[in-house]
């Protein structure tokens, strides 16, 4: 078993002898081998001359030693600035020296080692250690070799000693061999020192290949973390921080952490010292330079604290002398961790902020103080807060107290449009609507996180109401009384307080609106007037209009005046109870003709004006009024269309007791004549139109008209109502009429086949048939006129009517109507036509009514067709109009 480990001993010794012996050039096999066999026998006699170690506590002492020995010879480096003074065995450099010292504490806590102290023995005699001086070569061999086994004796010494005493024993041979090294290295540099200059540098520690100790980057630090060149480190804006090669690692890591807040710092006072735009970019930009300046007051503080142990170190020579001041570099690294915390948050906010303005920059900041984790980086971001967000409270008082918008850089959420760009969608709209509409608008990029959208919305609405009431309805002195008597300062933080302020402006601001609209411009009295006047609610007055109107509006639209029109509505007015209105709602209504085309008459041109002027266009838009327009246009052809069939009816009725008493039917066998047969049919026909007609007025005044109005005013009076609210429901109430009105809905087809093309297709075929009806009656005086010349008792019969046909109706031969090939054969075809005709659209207009989702537009064909009289068919493909224009099969 002895030989065996022997065996293995005498192999490692061989093998470590040939990788450490180094070769010589031009040195035959010979000498190598002699060469190795000596080196091998001067190891082998080193190893037997050892002693076994004793424990632990031996260990531990070793460790020491070999530990301060590092130290030693780095301190050895530090001393000169000559090259070829000091060189490390076997190319060895500082980080060597200081792997070799990790590397022993590693082996000292394996437990499967059992001779340690041999192992630390045998490391502390092959461990590099710079070559002698010039001086020192000359020495002997033998003198040579006591210098390098003077540990022998320093570890009998220590065996000797307990604890202190130890310790004390070794530090002072430590300390000798080191002041032998330091004699020689002066007495080399002392040599060859060029002149005092570069001896003073060497004797500060600043040549070139020595690194700084630790008390000299100390005095450096406080120029480092300003960004500042000093001897030990150097500075650019382009490459940073340059520190020397020759530091140790963990010195060189504590410098790293060191120098992120002084390169953070100078990034810092770039944007700082630039000019910005925008009033919450600077102020952003001022917060960051009161950070930046507490830094530097951090910077100055340390400094101080530095020099004070710097002067304690000159004081005290010792090593231990550092520690003892509580200055470290790695003390300075715990010291500036917050304040490089909050550089590293202020830097990633500045790079951010590059895109942002107003309230982006707001929102920025305060993620970090509500989706950050840290407590530090929270904080941090509310201190930035309280001063960002002055300049956005500040617009934001002008806004909910003045009504005002200062904004010049464009930050707040609340947008004014621009003169030179106007938006394409208000040229219609003037006067109050365009105050109101288009001089404002919320843009939701720009609202801050501090804030909600709802919240944000309520401001937008007192800024405006404010500004309309100040410039719109012309009541500046009650916005300037409440903008003295509520106006507070608001800040960021007071969130109770700052919701609490907007919400009492909000309730005030839009109370005072509304009452002005109410009281002084009287929005409730003029919307009256309008269902009144232009949607037929005042019967009296459209029913008087359109009697005095009648014989001028049969007349093509180029001979009517509007003199003319003026005087007959001021006639209808007065005939009615309209003229009970106030001034101010009569002197509003106007009668006008439209652009009309060539060849139609007053009927298709003419309408009702009513004049809506600031600020009530707000709630009466143009849209409005052109909406009020379509539906009274409809509604007037269909009141025509109801005159004229009523018309038609009375004189067929009247006509019935006299000039159409001998075509009336008679009742037993005997044979009807081919008129009485017609005005049964026109009678029966007249009846489906009034019918028709009627249920279609009833509907749309009534279901549709009176019931979309009881919302509107339910829709006024609701509590807490804003203007926009007002809007809103007011064009709610003109859409449901247009809509359910059969104006603006569609059957599912093309838009030439929608309700309103349907229904204008079926007045106009009801006021054609109405002419043939007149044509029969025409003819039938004429009939009657030649049967009462032509009677043997010479008695005549005097009619009501003028005795001849109407002349489209006349023939060339005025031949009798019962006559064939006469007038009543082409008369007959047109009546019958035109009759099918109208059962045929009707029929389409009631299927497309049953099929619609509203319930009213469905219950309105219910009625139309209460004793299914029609059969309702929806049209399967384009164009395929089942009996437009036929006689369906049976007519007749």
């Amino acid at each position: 078993m002895a030989n065996d480990r022997t065996s293995k001993i005498e192999d490692a010794l061989i093998q470590l002898v040939d990788e450490l012996l180094p070769p010589v050039a031009g040195e035959d096999e010979e000498s190598v081998e002699e060469r190795r066999d000596e080196a091998t026998d001067r190891a082998r006699d080193f190893i037997n001359s050892r002693g076994i170690g004793r424990g632990g506590a031996e260990v531990t002492e070793i460790r020491e030693v070999i530990n301060k020995r590092c130290l030693w010879s780095l301190d050895i480096l530090a001393i000169t600035n000559t090259e070829n003074l000091l060189v490390l065995r076997q190319g060895y450099s500082s980080e060597d020296q200081i792997r070799l010292s990790n590397l022993v504490s590693r082996l000292v806590s394996k437990p499967v080692l059992s001779r340690k102290a041999e192992i630390l023995d045998l490391f502390y005699q092959l461990s590099p250690i710079p070559e002698p001086t010039s001086h020192e070569a000359s020495r002997s061999f033998s003198q040579r070799q006591r210098d390098r086994n003077s540990f022998s004796a320093e570890r009998r010494n220590l065996r000797s000693r307990d604890g202190q005493a130890s310790e004390n024993v070794s530090v002072k041979g430590a300390s000798a061999r080191h002041e032998r090294h330091r004699t020689a290295a002066k007495e080399h540099a002392d040599s060859t020192r060029p002149d005092d200059g570069e001896g003073k540098a060497t004797a500060q520690g600043e040549g070139p290949g020595i690194a700084p100790s630790e008390p000299t980057l100390l005095r450096d630090l406080p120029y480092m973390l300003q960004g500042v060149s000093s001897d030990s480190l150097s500075y650019s804006a382009e490459s940073g921080i340059t520190f020397s090669p020759l530091l140790p690692v963990p010195i060189i890591s504590l410098l790293h952490s060191l120098a992120e807040p002084s390169l953070l710092y100078q990034k810092l006072s770039v944007f700082v010292k630039s000019h910005q735009d925008g009033s919450i970019l600077q102020s952003l930009q001022a917060a960051i330079g009161r950070e930046v300046q507490s830094y530097l007051g951090l910077v100055a503080t340390l400094d101080g604290e530095i020099r004070r142990a710097l002067t304690a170190i000159e004081n005290d020579p010792s090593r231990s002398a550092l520690g003892k001041t509580g200055v470290t570099l790695k003390r300075c690294v715990f010291w500036t961790r917050e304040a490089t915390m909050g550089l590293r948050l202020m830097s990633v906010i500045v790079e951010e902020s590059h895109d942002k303005k107003g309230g982006q920059l707001i929102s920025l900041v305060h993620g970090f103080s509500k989706s950050n984790g840290d407590p530090f980086v929270r904080a941090f971001a509310e201190r930035l807060l309280s001063h960002i967000t002055r300049p956005f409270y500040d617009m934001l008082r002008q806004w909910i107290y003045d009504g005002e918008l200062s904004d010049p850089f464009l930050e707040f959420f609340v947008t004014e449009q621009s003169i030179d760009q106007p938006d394409p969608d208000s040229r219609n709209r003037t006067g109050g609507a365009s105050v109101w509409e288009d001089k404002y608008s919320l843009d939701e990029a720009l609202i801050p996180s501090v804030m909600r959208l709802d919240f944000a919305k309520k401001v937008f609405l007192i800024g405006k109401s404010l500004n309309f009431i100040r410039h719109g309805c012309a009541d500046s002195d009650w916005v300037e009384s409440y903008s003295k008597s509520k106006s507070t300062e608001l800040h960021y933080g007071d969130t109770l307080y700052l919701e609490s302020s907007i919400g009492a402006a909000y309730e005030t601001t839009m109370a005072q609106l509304i009452q002005l609209m109410q009281s002084k411009f009287h929005l409730s009295t003029h919307l009256s007037a309008l269902k009144r006047f232009l949607l037929l609610g005042q019967g009296d007055f459209i029913a008087l209009l359109m009697e005095s109107l009648s014989s001028s509006l049969d007349r093509p639209t180029n001979t009517l005046y509007r003199h003319n029109l003026t005087a007959q509505l001021e006639h209808a007015i007065r005939g009615s109870n309209a003229q009970y209105s106030p001034a101010d709602v009569l002197r509003r209504l106007d009668a006008r003709m439209l652009e009309a085309s060539h060849g139609e008459v007053g009927w298709d041109a003419f309408t009702l004006e009513y004049k809506i002027s600031p600020p009530l266009d707000v709630v009466v838009s143009a849209w409005g009024s052109k909406q009020y327009l379509k539906v009274f246009n409809f509604l007037w052809r269909v009141k025509r269309v109801e005159f004229a069939l009523g018309s038609t009816w009375r004189r067929c009725t009247t006509g019935a007791r006299g000039v159409l008493a001998s075509f009336a039917a008679r009742p037993g066998p005997q044979p009807q004549s081919p008129l009485a047969q017609q005005w049964k049919l026109a009678r029966a026909t007249i009846a489906e139109m009034i019918h028709f007609i009627t249920q279609l007025q009833y509907y749309i005044l009534f279901e549709v008209i009176e019931a979309s109005w009881d919302s509107l005013q339910a829709a006024m009076r609701r509590p807490g109502c804003t203007l926009d609210d007002l809007i809103d429901a007011h064009a709610t109430y003109l859409r449901a009429i247009t809509h359910k009105g059969l104006l603006g809905g569609s059957s599912g087809k093309t838009e030439t086949e929608g309700f309103l093309s349907q229904l204008h297709s079926i007045l106009k075929t009801m006021l054609g048939y109405r002419d043939a009806v007149d044509g029969l009656y025409s003819l039938s005086v004429a009939e009657l006129s030649a049967q009462s010349t032509s009677s043997p008792s010479g008695h005549s019969v005097e009619p009501t009517d003028p005795p001849s046909p109407p002349p489209l109706l006349q023939t060339p031969n005025s031949r009798p109507a019962t006559e064939g090939g006469g007038v009543l054969g082409p008369l007959k075809q047109r009546l019958q036509s035109l009759a099918a005709d109208f059962r045929a659209r009707l029929n389409v207009l009631l299927g497309d009514l049953a099929h619609q989702p509203d319930v009213d537009m469905r219950f309105l064909g219910v009625v139309m067709n209460f004793n299914d009289v029609y059969e309702p068919a929806r049209r399967k493909r384009r164009g395929a109009a089942v009996g437009v224009g036929k006689t369906p099969k049976g007519a007749g």
